[in-house]
């Protein structure tokens, strides 16, 4: 027999001995296994990603960074209604201190920020001040949104297979229960839902509020509150709301307007008799302009003590700038010690 007649016979042989499903049973044209692999794969709908935890807030991460590398005895954590914050603290470099000065950083600093807000604080502790900082909580809308996972409990109960209905009169069978209307597992309260604004408000009120009820516990002569560029608007607006009696003056360096919050800050002028030194950059026309209104409206008020003095930038010169303001600061608080 010729060898290859030999070598066709022993194939064929072998073909027919072999179960079928074995692995050298010939797959069908153009699939692979890989390809076979990836049709599965496609039919099943992605999971959702429910084991990444939730982010946090900008200003919550930047007080982390404080807390670890600012000493611990700068750090107080206070409590401002169900949550706390990371406020700093330095006593005063004088055997008698002259009072608590609360500083309030603007939106997007922290409460060691290098402008303004950082240079003051370590610096009014050699003038005789207690000083205490904090920072504002992120606005609603910067906050990053909650996983849906209402929507992907959706997506998973879809893609389950449907139960096999093995009996044909079932389908007609009403379920038990069927007629009665299905429980809310929510409860049901009589309390207004709180707006996204009204919320960042409550919250800065809040902190506000700790710091004062701290800077109280030193027995503090004087207690002045200091805002810088948004933090000055929250300051202004939380005295104008809250009257406390033992505040006793304002500082307001670079204020800006916050953010979609109302009323403005000239309407909350409206209602301060206390003493307050307003300090505004001359070199900006928008500057200028807003200081001018300001300035306006303690005149038809007829405010006892508003004074507004005038800076000027040194944006090549920092550390010229920083020292700038903390000399015409300290001379106006001391001005207000002797008036006492």
């Amino acid at each position: 027999m010729p060898r290859a007649t030999r070598h066709l016979l022993a194939a064929l042989s072998l073909s027919l001995l072999l179960p079928i499903g074995s692995p050298l049973q010939a797959e069908e044209p153009g699939t692979t296994g890989q390809d076979a692999g990836d049709q599965g794969a496609a039919l099943d709908p992605p999971a959702a990603d429910l084991g990444r935890p939730p982010q946090t807030e900008r200003s919550a991460d930047a007080a982390r960074a404080l807390g670890r590398h600012l000493p611990s005895q700068e750090q107080q954590l206070l409590q401002a209604g169900d949550e706390s914050f990371l406020a700093l603290w330095l006593p005063a470099n004088t055997a008698e201190a002259h009072g608590v000065v609360v500083l309030v950083a603007g939106a997007g600093e922290s409460a060691d920020w290098p402008k303004v807000i950082g240079p003051l604080r370590h610096k009014l502790p050699d003038a005789g001040w207690h000083s205490l900082t904090l920072s504002l909580p992120d606005p609603q809308d910067a906050l990053p949104p909650a996983p849906d996972t209402k929507a992907a409990d959706a997506t998973a109960a879809s893609a389950a297979p449907s139960p096999v209905d093995t009996d044909p009169g079932a389908a007609d069978e009403p379920l038990p229960g069927a007629d009665a209307a299905p429980a809310d597992p929510s409860p049901q309260t009589d309390q207004p839902v709180e707006a996204p604004g009204e919320r960042h408000a409550r919250r800065i009120k809040q902190r506000i509020s700790a710091a004062l009820e701290l800077a109280r516990q030193q027995q503090a002569k004087h207690i002045v509150l200091l805002g810088h560029g948004s933090g000055g608007y929250w300051s202004t607006r939380y005295l104008s709301e809250e009257q406390p009696a033992d505040v006793r003056s304002l500082l307001l360096v670079d204020v800006k307007p916050a953010a979609e919050a109302s009323p403005a800050l000239d309407e909350l002028q409206s209602s301060l008799k206390l003493a307050t030194g307003d300090f505004y950059y001359q070199d900006r026309q928008l500057e200028r302009d807003a200081a001018a209104r300001r300035a306006q409206a303690s005149t038809r008020q007829e405010h006892p003590a508003y004074t507004q003095v005038a800076l000027k930038a040194l944006p090549g010169n920092p550390e010229v700038e920083q020292e700038q303001l903390y000399r015409r600061l300290r001379g106006w608080l001391t001005l207000q010690l002797k008036a006492r």
